[in-house]
């Protein structure tokens, strides 16, 4: 089945279309970020470290996540896109209800890389699927969209996964953690099923001027100016989402661990905190972006990427070190906008100096990047200061203290150096 070619019909799918694709990306998030929620659960039943626990969030979902990502996108280029998605979303929720069943860390571990596996499917077929069924006009706005899905599914993760442990009792002993996984593990199905009705739009990149470059063209490009300021880029966003990770995973344990909260209050505050900073941070970088160019100045966008991470470095040394729950929020929330804001601002800085022939394959190197150094490395930073330097799980919040301002700084110190490399890669007319 095609989209009709024309009319209101075509957008009125389109928008129905985005719809589905937010609400799968919404439950990417949540099956993702849960765990975040469960560790002090789960670390008291199966007897694990803080470090074990970050390769859990990093490393164990973030590498497979990188690396599966350019297989998929491949099978995305050539196959139909929605069953691709569809078959992504089972895979990851039957992959996150084994998280559940899980009667060992090996096996909990095990489980964790099949969910960022099914994932991967995710972010190449929904930008395929966007490019093909928005003209080029609609597509920032429609990405816009769709990106902002992620931090509405981050801060339900943590909404539902504190719910969910308050609200479901322990039964026939399996633990309130894993009916936690199992729980949000079962609208993973129906969305599947849900995927697979969508039209497969026809393909529009099938002119001389969309077609693959050769590797020898790539190789040019990357080793020219446009290399140079997309490297710029992709290091300043990479260090930004290195504490971006960091800061959404030991969070919520440091306010459970210095202030003996509850585990649903905190995932209620902090889950608000991520939906409104997130979405905020996220418009905001692209408004500001715009009003900068539009002023004349080129560089504009690494300019606001590196203030933002600038901007952030206070905070992020303060605010998990906060004399109460109440200051931390009150200071968690620029925070966080302000870390999404530099974030934000990494697509539209690399469309801008990436050839229209070459925008996909440099798309899946940032995603390559973001994840396996951002999501690889950023929790497990955090942990491997707690139990190796600090020597005290209760101190996770210092942890997170001292290492996410270090990667702001690395952040801001990437963009900002590379703005004259960047104003190079900008084409003539730009």
């Amino acid at each position: 089945m095609t989209v009709p070619a024309q009319g209101s019909s075509r957008s009125r799918h389109a928008v129905y279309g985005l719809c589905v694709l937010i609400v799968a990306y919404v439950l990417a998030f949540i099956d993702r970020q849960i765990l975040n929620l469960l560790v002090e659960p789960l670390k008291h039943d199966l007897g694990l470290s803080d470090l074990q626990v970050s390769l859990l969030q990093g490393p164990a979902f973030g590498l497979c996540l990188a690396l599966a990502g350019l297989p998929i996108g491949r099978l995305v280029d050539t196959h139909r896109r929605v069953t691709v998605l569809a078959i992504g979303v089972a895979v990851w929720s039957l992959m996150a209800a084994g998280c559940g069943l899980a009667p060992s860390y090996a096996m909990l571990l095990a489980c964790r890389i099949g969910v960022g596996t099914g994932e991967a499917a995710m972010t190449p077929s929904a930008y395929s699927l966007i490019g093909d069924w928005f003209s080029p006009k609609r597509q920032g706005v429609a990405a816009g969209f769709y990106s902002m899905g992620a931090y509405v599914g981050g801060g339900l993760a943590l909404i539902l996964g504190g719910v969910l442990l308050k609200a479901l009792p322990a039964s026939d002993g399996m633990a309130a953690w894993r009916l936690a996984f199992l729980a949000t593990a079962a609208a993973g199905i129906p969305v599947a099923l849900w995927v697979a009705t969508l039209c497969e739009p026809s393909r529009s990149d099938a002119s001389p001027s969309k077609t693959p470059p050769s590797w020898r063209e790539a190789r040019t490009w990357f080793a020219g100016a446009g290399g140079r300021g997309a490297l710029a880029v992709n290091t300043a966003v990479t260090f930004a989402a290195m504490a971006s990770y960091a800061i959404s995973a030991w969070t919520p344990s440091a306010l459970i661990r210095a202030f003996h909260l509850a585990p649903h209050a905190v995932g209620l505050r902090f889950g608000l905190t991520m939906i409104t900073a997130g979405v905020a941070g996220s418009l905001s970088a692209g408004f500001i972006g715009d009003a900068l160019r539009a002023r004349g100045v080129r560089d504009g966008r690494l300019w606001a990427l590196g203030l933002a991470a600038m901007a952030a470095i206070p905070l992020a040394a303060s605010a998990t070190r906060a004399a109460s729950p109440d200051l931390t929020f009150i200071l968690l929330w620029p925070l966080i906008f302000l870390v999404t804001m530099a974030v934000g601002c990494g697509p539209a800085s690399l469309q801008e100096i990436t050839p229209v022939r070459m925008r996909g394959l440099q798309h899946a190197l940032a995603v390559l990047a973001v994840n396996l150094f951002g999501l690889g490395l950023g929790p497990p930073v955090v942990a491997a200061i707690t139990d190796l330097v600090l020597h005290d799980d209760v101190r996770v919040g210092h942890a997170l203290a001292m290492a996410a301002p270090v990667m702001l700084a690395l952040s801001a110190t990437c963009a900002l150096q590379g703005r004259a490399a960047y104003r190079r890669a900008l084409p003539v007319d730009a």
